[in-house]
């Protein structure tokens, strides 16, 4: 661990901050939780109330959140908005096992505990492994993940697998979001930013009563930011943010024992995104004259007035690109739920009814330098998801329980095209071949790519929680489901002329033409399968303040459908290949919840231990020039480590956390993974690619052993909160400095790891010093990245084996002011 963290550490014990499991509710008020609150504002019953009294519906009830078995962490209205965690990126660096990657919306992962969704994965035949939810409604695209929270009023993050009541995309967990319900009490908050970068934040919503049994709400976010590299091609920052979105709910009390809540939404991000800038360079196997020096120096310069062509910097912190392409990144993504909740019987019947859609509208610059390679890169994007879940939560004598059954419609279609410029002939063909000194052989070449998949998925599911005695519950769960995915795959490639491009055989000029943008095409591949999740926990409790618990879990992770190409012999689709099998997981976990001090403190301790086997990850098909990255499985990963989460309040003017996990992780085996790049582009190794006898094998590497990508061994967040009463023009308030950080061990960054692409570990430092008054103003100035410290999120390889190392450096040090308004 680095002096920064040791020393922010260090410093708890004297600077104060929320801590990490805020005290808010599921229900539209806390007023209706915490007996005294009526009147008062929502924060101070935050601030006042227990750890203890967190409600939380991971098992599809409310309960303590310290009385239910399973790791949560749990962020509330408060912590998002004083700690600037407007999206889950931000969310992240308060939760050491919650990890978000993006190199933009739709190549997006979420991970708990290192595991979801490969690094880099971008495949629509594919399901993630966290399931985000927002108001009990699943959402099947992470690019969620990228908008801002709105509205909301807590965020739980469960870790481990949910697969009884969540479903098979949540073998590493889940995210469940609640917004604010509306009221009957009328209600309203405001709260604009302004910052370094140009940065601008407002958000807004408003509630109240519409008649005696109807109540409405309406929310409001918009958020602005100059980018954070600057284009030296055509004098813009990239990389910014323009997001704006809109929430609406009515919710009618038909009787005493139905309450109907229907919503809508409506977001939309439009910014000059998403660049990655060179970062390095790392040699391959390749021959020089093919790598990225050489082939640069083949250049005449651009945006220098002399010489060769060369970046305008190979330091990444200087934050300067030259990209000559197109960038955008509009995601657009809204929605329509209705979800009723009658009380009959001993219990709640809910039923949740929900449409959803998703366009993505991109432009890349997929040859990542300011030559122009790749012209033209996008994949633009349709989804269509329908969902209906309906469930009953029962009590008997001695027991609870859920009972259920979802279904899932998706119907996606993805029209991609890809375009060569005038120097692809001498990035991507051979310099022995005379070709390559001929422009018209790539230039304009264009390959037109159509993506469908309709997706059907239905299941039954249970869990009983049964009172043994008053001290031990046992909990199984089960729940089966059944997946039917139908898809396709066509990409047609056409010279500047409009002419095909042969699968096999023709001149000289095709033979290159198809090396570079490869035709093929499958369809109506299809994947039907039943599979079967369960778990089984049992829990002690002591003590009132003391739960002890053990979970076993044996759930999946759908297969699938390879849907950006599959390998081609000989002018031929390997469609062998097109299916991907399920993952198959097997999960171990022990843990304590713990209460002492009166109280005022919380330790909650979690051993783990998953194996996943059949895992899915990214492999290639060896070509040296454009490599076509598609899924396979892995035989086997394992995961384990230990969670803790620490947090105490000795008094009403002093808060303070400390989270920590530690992660030991490897591929347990993998012997067909991509080789990194420093082994790339030499002879191939194999004897034929498997179940294609006596064909070329791709260039594959045994990675067994290795780590799995994203994960750090070690990983922090900490902070704390002091507040002194103040009374100012007669105003009841106080003054407060809050701090909260983070830090992380090194990790990689690509599927096998590589000299080039381990991240090393940092620190991040955030601060903010405010006032705020007892009747909702709450007006404070804001640091983030306080130490500026210089980081990578992201790197990645780039096509073509050239040894351009990519990625996207961190923020730097921001601040600014905000002001907020509640009533």
């Amino acid at each position: 661990m680095n002096s920064f963290a040791f020393a922010l550490l260090a410093s708890t014990s004297t600077v104060a901050f929320a801590q990490d499991a805020p005290v808010v509710t599921a229900k539209e008020s806390p007023a209706q939780q915490v007996p005294g609150a009526q009147g008062r504002d929502e924060e101070d019953v935050q601030r006042s109330s227990a750890a203890s009294d967190i409600i939380v519906t991971a098992r599809r009830r409310q309960e303590q959140v310290q009385d239910v078995p399973i790791p949560i962490s749990v962020v509330g209205v408060k912590e998002l908005d004083s700690t600037g965690s407007f999206n889950v990126s931000r969310l992240a660096q308060l939760q050491p096992t919650l990890q978000f990657y993006s190199t933009n919306p739709r190549n997006s992962s979420v991970n708990v505990r290192g595991l979801g969704a490969p690094l880099g994965l971008t495949n629509d035949g594919i399901d993630q492994g966290v399931g985000v939810y927002i108001d009990q409604v699943y959402f099947s695209r992470v690019a969620v993940a990228t908008l801002d929270f709105l509205d909301v009023q807590q965020v739980e993050t469960l870790r481990g697998p949910q697969g009884t009541l969540y479903g098979k995309n949540t073998v590493a967990g889940a995210i469940s979001i609640t917004s604010k319900a509306p009221s009957f009490n009328f209600e309203g908050r405001a709260e604009v930013s302004a910052g370094s970068l140009a940065f601008k934040q407002a958000k807004a919503s408003v509630s109240g009563p519409l008649g005696e049994t109807v109540a409405a709400r309406f929310g409001v976010a918009t958020t602005s930011r100059r980018g954070t590299v600057y284009n030296v091609r055509t004098g813009n920052y990239v990389n910014e943010q323009d997001n704006i979105g809109f929430r609406g709910a009515i919710l009618w009390r038909a009787s005493d024992t139905l309450d109907l809540t229907l919503s809508a939404d409506y977001n939309r991000q439009d910014p000059e995104c998403c660049a990655q800038i060179y970062i390095k360079y790392g040699p391959t196997q390749r021959a020089a004259n093919r790598q990225y020096p050489a082939l640069t120096a083949a250049f005449p310069a651009t945006t220098q007035t002399s010489g060769t062509y060369r970046v305008p910097s190979t330091n990444p912190f200087d934050r300067l690109t030259d990209l000559d392409a197109d960038l955008n990144a509009r995601n657009t993504l809204g929605g329509v739920s209705l979800r009723g909740e009658l009380e009959v019987g001993s219990g709640t019947l809910t039923s949740v009814t929900a449409w959803r859609f998703w366009d993505w509208l991109p432009a890349n610059d997929r040859d990542f330098t300011g030559l122009r390679v790749t012209t033209l890169s996008q994949n633009p994007t349709r989804q269509d998801q329908f969902t209906q879940e309906l469930r009953y939560a029962g009590e008997g004598n001695g027991f609870d329980y859920v009972v259920g059954a979802f279904a899932f419609y998706q119907d996606i279609h993805t029209t991609g095209t890809q375009r060569q410029g005038p120097d692809a002939s001498r990035w991507l063909i051979n310099p022995s071949n005379a070709l390559s000194n001929d422009p018209t052989v790539l230039d304009g070449l264009t390959a037109a790519n159509d993506i469908r998949l309709k997706n059907f998925s239905g299941a039954l599911f249970g869990k009983l929680n049964w009172d043994v005695t008053d001290q031990i519950t046992l909990s199984p769960g089960v729940r089966v489901n059944y997946d039917d995915k139908v898809g396709s795959y066509v990409s047609i490639v056409r010279d500047s002329a409009g002419n095909l491009v042969p699968a096999t055989g023709g001149t000289a000029r095709q033979v290159e033409q198809r090396t570079a943008l490869g035709p093929q095409s499958f369809q109506n591949e299809a994947y039907r399968a039943w599979n079967v999740s369960y778990d089984f926990t049992a829990s002690y409790k002591p003590s009132r303040d003391v739960l002890v618990y053990a979970t076993y879990a044996h759930t999946f992770k759908s297969g699938g459908l390879n849907l950006n190409g599959v390998p081609v012999v000989n002018g031929v689709a390997q469609t062998q290949f097109a299916q991907v099998d399920p993952e198959k997981v097997d999960h171990f976990e022990i843990g304590v919840k713990s209460q002492f001090w009166d109280r005022k403190a919380t330790l909650n301790v979690t051993g783990f231990w998953t194996s996943i086997k059949d895992y899915q990850a990214l492999v290639n098909d060896g070509q040296n020039t454009t490599l076509r990255g598609y899924l396979a499985n892995a035989d086997e990963v394992r995961v384990r480590g230990i969670e803790a989460d620490f947090s105490v309040r000795p008094s009403e003017r002093i808060s303070l956390y400390v989270n920590g996990a530690y992660t030991d992780h490897e591929y347990v085996r993998f012997t067909n993974a991509p080789c990194p790049p420093e082994r790339s582009g030499g002879s191939t190794v194999g004897n034929g690619l498997p179940g294609v006898p006596g064909q070329p094998s791709p260039a594959v590497c045994d990675i067994s052993g290795q780590w799995l990508p994203g994960i750090s061994k070690w990983a922090f967040s900490f902070g704390g909160e002091v507040n002194q009463p103040v009374n100012i023009f007669g105003k009841d308030g106080e003054i407060y400095f809050g701090a909260d950080g983070s830090y992380r061990s090194k990790f990689s960054s690509n599927a096998s790891r590589s000299i080039y692409t381990d991240i090393e570990g940092y620190g991040l430092a955030n601060y903010r010093l405010g006032y705020r008054t007892d009747d909702g103003l709450n007006v404070f100035a804001w640091v983030r990245n306080a130490t500026d410290s210089e980081y990578f999120d992201v790197l990645a390889t780039t096509p073509g084996n050239t040894g351009l190392i990519s990625g996207n450096v961190g923020d730097p040090r921001t601040y600014g002011v905000t002001v907020g308004l509640s009533f």
